[in-house]
């Protein structure tokens, strides 16, 4: 809008002025953009609970997928610890964005929902009640002015086309005077349209003047009565500026996740958990699990003694593609780290490891046909040596048909001792005799 100031009298002059015509209905217009700025505003809270959904959504499958990856990955000790720690922050702070997405929905949207219902009354003709009283309180403030206006107007045309007859009829008389051809009459004639011309402008110029003299005089009047009908718009429309910047305040609370103590609580853990992660504590623990610190059964001599038909070589038992599978096993601390290797890790699952240093099979007394599985060794009733019952520490599947499958906390009965691969011969419950790996089971008190 182009608007230019008069400093002498200090008001505004504009083309578009609020005191002319017809020009209030932009601050009634006002009152229904009030309406649709409160759904916009609902509208803007929504879009952003969406994305603050989706975020936390994203955050925990983020956390979920590397969670899995990092468990069946190399990474061990207390640096694979702290990794997880990441993911622990993601998935707590997935739930703080949730609450962020509660709060907007469940205290901000719904508080302008109910604040716009309250403050615009739709009327059965369409509309509101409130943009209806402030357009009839505007007109019947301006229409006496209005009404006096169209007659200044008025005045002011037939004035003007008063004088410029005035000068047409002069003019003509001049020409007159120097044209023969007019006779005496006729001259008359255009000295009588020069006196009646300006008779009509001393006529219509005291009807102008009067016109306007009775405009300005109930001005005063017309401005009062306006600026009364504006600052009842005014009043309404102050209540919503401040009920937004109430609510947007609100809004800035749910959002600043940097003054909620939980938020900072994450961090403060996380940066514990990462600080724990020990270079020096994970290679001790590498060594003495996978590396020379592992304990060894080295080669003895042994006699010759028929109840060894019952062992099963290296070879055997450890094929280059098999493992060992632990389930269900809840530890913490140093036992965790202890009984990670006991078997094989997560990742060592999937690796290969070779047995060239196995006694060859056909130097083997003890590698038969039997033993690979044409008929169970175990069927025979041995017992030599005294039977123990013992009870179950991990979930163990048996990976041949020769083994044992057993649940955390089953008990059995072991009916002979270790051998040199590891492996001790036991019998379930419900008679079925095999081999399981003896540092899965623990002796009964």
């Amino acid at each position: 809008m182009s608007v230019t100031y008069d400093d002498s009298v200090g008001v505004e002059v504009s083309s578009d002025s609020f005191w002319e015509v017809g020009n209030y209905k932009r601050t009634v217009k006002r009152i229904d953009d009030g309406h649709r700025l409160c759904s916009d505003l609902m509208n803007c809270l929504h879009e952003r609970a969406r994305i603050e959904k989706a975020y936390a959504q994203q955050l925990t499958e983020w956390a979920r997928r590397w969670r899995q990856l990092v468990e069946k990955g190399p990474q061990y000790g207390t640096v694979e610890k702290a990794w997880m720690a990441v993911m622990s922050e993601a998935e707590k702070v997935s739930e703080l964005h949730l609450e962020v997405k509660a709060s907007l929905m469940n205290e901000d949207f719904e508080k302008i929902k109910n604040w716009q219902k309250e403050a615009f009354h739709k009327q059965m003709m369409g509309g509101f009640k409130e943009t209806k009283e402030a357009e009839d309180g505007f007109r019947k403030a301006q229409k006496p002015w209005a009404k006096k206006l169209k007659e200044v107007e008025a005045a002011k045309k037939a004035y003007h086309a008063a004088c410029k007859e005035e000068k047409l009829a002069i003019s003509r008389e001049s020409n007159s005077k120097v044209d023969p051809s007019l006779n005496p009459e006729q001259l008359k004639k255009l000295q009588d349209k020069v006196e009646k011309c300006k008779q009509d402008v001393l006529k219509t110029k005291e009807k102008y003047e009067k016109s306007l003299k009775e405009l300005d005089q109930s001005t005063p009047q017309y401005m009062e009565n306006m600026e009364q009908v504006f600052e009842q718009c005014q009043q309404f429309e102050e209540k919503r500026l401040r009920f937004f910047r109430e609510v947007l305040l609100e809004v800035q609370k749910h959002l600043d996740l940097s003054n909620v103590s939980s938020y900072k609580n994450i961090y403060r853990e996380l940066e514990q958990s990462l600080k724990a992660a020990d270079a020096v504590e994970d290679l001790r623990w590498f060594r003495a699990n996978h590396g020379p610190g592992m304990s060894m059964n080295w080669p003895q001599f042994e006699e010759w003694s028929a109840d060894m038909n019952r062992t099963l070589s290296r070879r055997e038992k450890k094929k280059a593609t098999d493992g060992v599978t632990l389930t269900g096993i809840n530890q913490t601390g140093d036992q965790a780290l202890q009984n990670k290797p006991s078997s094989v890790s997560s990742y060592e699952k999937t690796q290969s490891y070779p047995t060239d240093w196995s006694d060859d099979e056909s130097n083997n007394p003890f590698s038969s046909t039997d033993a690979n599985g044409d008929s169970n060794p175990f069927d025979e009733d041995a017992t030599s040596g005294t039977e123990v019952r013992v009870r179950a520490l991990y979930d163990y599947e048996g990976q041949e048909h020769d083994e044992l499958s057993f649940k955390a906390g089953d008990e059995l009965t072991k009916i002979e001792d270790e051998d040199e691969q590891g492996w001790c011969k036991g019998r379930l419950d419900n008679g079925q005799v095999g081999l399981y790996p003896a540092n899965y089971v623990e002796a009964i008190q």
